[in-house]
């Protein structure tokens, strides 16, 4: 074979070997291509777990800040109600009331500290954090719901223990300090006298005189009602029971509902950290 004649047959070979290698090259390119499209399809926006993440996350930034503004409501109301009429606390005749106020207090303080280790957890997507946020705020659901619901509880029976407390209370009026500025004040701060009238003072105190607090205010000076039990304008008709017994039962509704409604919000602050537990890989 010539020269001419082997050349020839080398470009021949030549082209054969690029015209197999070209579909090669091409199915190459379209895995390449297909492998980036996969990754933009994973990781951008228009991503249903991305957005379902995103929803996740904002919603749980939302829950957060609704539970922190709860806490500090429920922390106001609590101290408010404590600390208003404190007097009465010396004859309510159980610390049911002021126990379910203290629990509520603490977990308010912890439930608007907590909202920030929630939001946090969020941000940084931190598996630990959210767990940690979950349980914690799951013990908080227990506490204030037990809470709320004792001062229903307490509702209930506050005018029995108040009635049994202010008829022992009552003896040792002028003897006990204690009981004597809680009766002074509790008479004068709801204009009432005795636990139904002020006829109680001379069945239940040795002496026959009504206290001063009992006698009504005019024009800043008190009236001189305490020299006889005649009934007269000078002298607070109304007895302390059933204006004391309402007061306390406005307050512990108060207290309640709002402890109660704050705990069924710490559901969403649950259910939305679970979820963003669950996306995290």
């Amino acid at each position: 074979m010539s020269a001419k004649g082997e050349k020839e047959k080398n470009v021949e070979n030549t082209l054969k070997l690029e015209i197999e290698e070209q579909p090669e090259e091409n199915n190459n390119e379209v895995k390449v291509s297909d492998d980036d499209e996969r990754c933009e399809s994973k990781m951008g926006f228009g991503s249903k777990d991305e957005w379902c993440g995103t929803i996740v996350k904002y919603s749980m930034f939302l829950s957060n800040f609704i539970i922190f503004i709860g806490g500090i409501v429920l922390v106001a109301i609590s101290v408010y109600t404590l600390y208003d009429k404190s007097f009465i606390k010396e004859l309510l005749g159980t610390n049911l009331f002021t126990g379910a106020v203290y629990i509520l207090i603490v977990a308010g303080i912890l439930l608007s500290l907590l909202s920030f280790l929630g939001c946090a957890g969020a941000v940084k997507e931190v598996k630990c954090m959210l767990l940690t946020y979950f349980i914690i705020l799951f013990i908080i659901f227990i506490v204030m719901l037990v809470g709320g619901i004792l001062c229903y509880v307490f509702r209930q029976r506050v005018q029995t223990t108040m009635q049994q407390e202010m008829l022992r209370t009552i003896r040792f009026y002028g003897d006990d300090r204690a009981i004597t500025r809680a009766w002074d004040d509790l008479q004068e701060g709801l204009h009432c006298c005795g636990v139904t009238g002020y006829d109680d003072w001379r069945q239940h105190r040795i002496g026959g005189i009504i206290p001063s607090s009992c006698c009504q205010e005019i024009n800043g000076k008190k009236q001189p009602c305490n020299l006889s039990f005649q009934a007269s304008l000078q002298i607070y008709n109304t007895g302390c029971l059933n204006v004391t017994t309402a007061f306390m039962k406005d307050h512990a509704t108060t207290v309640g509902t709002v402890g109660i409604a704050v705990s069924l919000f710490l559901l969403f602050g649950l259910a939305f950290s679970c979820a963003l537990f669950m996306m995290i890989v």
